[in-house]
């Protein structure tokens, strides 16, 4: 199979990635657009030596370390441009790190691959990433989830990070009752419900509320929100999941405050 062609069915992991890193989808879509022009122009950034994935990641961080800012010239403002100025306050590489790790399980050898640094150095930049993002403001999370043990699971994972839980929703209606009997600070959401409801919907209809709330998506239908499509949350976790992915996810969506959301 052409590299080209394995290049492209990365591609929508390298999106997810990217909105992750900068918080928005926007932003995080230029950057992606860039890094396959960057290809275009120089095929050295795709070595014969590395898999698609990694070749396509370490040229991504090509562009990335190049520019600094978001790719084109309009002007950032309201939650993209907060979140980039919450980026500038963190050590240099350790967001990276640990999206790398925790989003797209690249092993500790690989990250220092893509980043360019050793895989000791690329280990010490994830602890260091876990400590900063704690510092985050602590807050109220609403759970839909109609799996009981994965929702309690989710549970005492958030409740150990030192979060509360507003309470677990198994359906749209009760969801969507929750959230509005207490304003959450964050909502993690599966996308099937227990009637046949769409966790989606749930949380569109939060959002005519709540138009800055973060919503991290926990899914086993990942491919339901990477469509290419717009909106599409910036914050997703693949079923079955890793401890890890989930502190990671909800660390950095607390500390960016507001997320790209699936607002119509």
């Amino acid at each position: 199979m052409p590299k080209s062609t394995q290049v492209a069915r990365e591609l929508p992991y390298l999106r997810r990635y990217a909105r992750a890193l900068t918080g928005s989808q926007s932003t995080g879509d230029r950057y992606a657009a860039a890094t396959l022009e960057a290809i275009l122009q120089d095929r050295s950034l795709l070595p014969d030596d590395l898999s698609a994935k990694l070749s396509l990641f370490q040229a991504f961080h090509t562009v990335w370390q190049s520019t600094g800012a978001p790719v084109g010239n309009d002007p950032v403002e309201g939650i993209e441009g907060r979140a980039q100025e919450l980026l500038t306050q963190l050590t240099a590489n350790t967001r990276e790190a640990l999206l790398l790790r925790a989003l797209e399980e690249f092993s500790f050898e690989d990250i220092g691959t893509i980043i360019q640094v050793s895989p000791e150095e690329a280990r010490d930049l994830v602890a260091i990433a876990y400590k900063e993002m704690s510092r985050s403001v602590q807050g109220r999370i609403l759970i839909i989830e109609d799996e009981p043990l994965i929702a309690l699971d989710i549970k005492s994972i958030v409740t150990d990070m030192g979060h509360s839980v507003t309470g677990i929703a198994r359906t749209h209606t009760e969801a969507v009752k929750l959230g509005k009997s207490e304003r959450p600070d964050l909502v993690l959401a599966d996308i099937h419900l227990a009637d046949d409801s769409s966790g989606v919907d749930a949380v569109k209809e939060l959002m005519q509320d709540y138009p800055d709330i973060p919503v991290i998506f926990i899914t086993a239908y990942p491919e339901r929100l990477l469509t290419g499509e717009k909106p599409e949350p910036a914050f997703m976790i693949a079923k079955p999941f890793q401890e890890e992915q989930v502190r990671s996810a909800v660390s950095q969506a607390m500390f960016f405050a507001s997320t790209q959301t699936l607002q119509a």
